[in-house]
């Protein structure tokens, strides 16, 4: 179970947006975080907590392919994102990761910034607990939870390997 403070962002958030391409060169995950979001909302990267959660539009994490945004989304604390709808490669970029992101377009309309907002990734079921109003999403297929439990792609190969 996930439970945190919402982050609220529109549609078609690209990832030059997420973390603008000047850090792309950071090797560190804690820099990039340090990066997140500073484009278009300043205070993000100075006031997230962990356990966050991110809520976007629609065709959230467009742009480019690289995995850069999701790794800087989940450095800098947020615990996973739901939209409306997310670009493709940057959910494939996010389960790689680990990072678990729910499309729900209900959820993402309903829910306000600084909600406080608890996810069951098993179910995909949304509940915002500033408001009382529960949303479900489609919930992982077995094999994308394992690879999220694992910490990402290839720990999880390391796993089945081993």
């Amino acid at each position: 179970m996930i439970k945190g403070k919402v982050w609220k962002y529109g549609d078609h958030i690209d990832t030059d947006v997420i973390i603008p391409a000047r850090y792309l060169n950071a090797p560190d995950p804690a820099e990039l975080a340090k990066h997140c979001m500073e484009d278009i909302d300043l205070s993000f990267a100075g006031n997230v907590q962990q356990g966050d959660i991110m809520v976007g539009g629609w065709n959230f994490g467009c742009g480019s392919s690289r995995e850069h945004a999701p790794v800087a989304i989940q450095a800098s604390g947020i615990s996973c994102v739901i939209a409306a709808s997310f670009a493709r490669i940057f959910y494939r970029n996010s389960i790689n990761i680990g990072f678990p992101i729910l499309e729900c377009p209900e959820a993402a309309a309903a829910i306000s910034a600084g909600d406080i907002v608890s996810v069951d990734t098993k179910t995909g079921v949304i509940t915002d607990e500033t408001t009382g109003e529960t949303f479900k999403a489609a919930a992982f297929p077995a094999f994308i939870e394992k690879i999220i439990e694992s910490g990402g792609l290839l720990p999880y190969l390391r796993e089945k390997k081993g």
